[in-house]
């Protein structure tokens, strides 16, 4: 269903239920996916694809050229996956030639209102993003986060599969999985055990995971040198959550939220 007020280009390609509301503009180099929705005053233009089954509320602009002085009108692209709700005044930047030329979300992921998503960034599956959020360009967002309102996060950092940042938060270092951070400059407060019960989690895996951080926190060593000494390693090493934050601190190039 196509509302006559629209103007989608018959070069697009839309798939089956899928329903464009009025005053919508759909451009010639996007996809969409079965099943989903364009309310009204929705713009998608740029080399866009869009999986099945994802709604998009009024003003949204997604696939426009990213706010980047570097770019040049090279053809980078938006890819969004299935099941995603996308809230009024959300934008999404298309890529960079800086990275892999993509801005990548999931599937499952809630995006609410006036969220900026952009250039590169990397948002992956069922995320929940809060009013106002920003996310600069090269951001990666793993599986699971969960992010307060009014929070802006700085280029290249990550935030690791399970994280919850408190609203207000200004995020310029990267956040472990499973960790709960709040702050500007954002300060980790210990382990995100509500999210991990919701998700399933046993509960010794998470209370060993809790040990290992406040243990990591009163050492006067740094999170790299303290998961480096052999006796913490082999103390847990039948956690695979532990094993996920030593492996997350050991990569991070932006360096690790200092703790509160």
């Amino acid at each position: 269903m196509i509302y006559p007020m629209s103007a989608v280009d018959p070069k697009a390609r839309i798939g089956k239920n899928v329903t464009i509301g009025p005053f919508c503009v759909v451009g010639p180099d996007v996809e969409i996916g079965d099943d989903s929705e364009l309310m009204s005053h929705v713009t998608i233009s740029g080399i866009t694809k869009i999986g099945k089954g994802n709604l998009f509320y009024p003003q949204s602009v997604i696939g426009v050229a990213p706010q980047d002085i570097s770019y040049k009108g090279e053809p980078t692209t938006v890819e969004i996956g299935d099941n995603n709700t996308i809230r009024e005044c959300v934008t999404i930047n298309r890529g960079t030639l800086k990275q892999d030329g993509v801005t990548i979300v999931g599937n499952g992921n809630l995006i609410m209102a006036y969220v900026h998503l952009g250039h590169d960034v990397i948002l992956r599956d069922n995320c929940i993003i809060a009013n106002t959020v920003n996310l600069a360009g090269h951001v990666t967002l793993e599986s699971g986060c969960v992010i307060g309102g009014g929070t802006n996060i700085s280029q290249f950092v990550t935030v690791g599969k399970g994280a919850y940042l408190g609203g207000g938060s200004g995020v310029d270092k990267d956040v472990p999985p499973f960790c709960y951070g709040y702050g500007n400059r954002i300060r980790l407060k210990g382990i995100n055990i509500i999210g991990m019960k919701r998700s399933g989690i046993d509960k010794p895996l998470i209370s060993e995971l809790v040990d290992f951080f406040r243990e990591m926190e009163a050492s006067t060593l740094s999170p790299k040198r303290f998961i480096s000494k052999s006796e913490m390693s082999k103390d847990f090493e039948d956690n695979s959550y532990i094993r996920d934050l030593c492996d997350f601190i050991t990569e991070s190039n932006m360096g690790i939220a200092p703790f509160i």
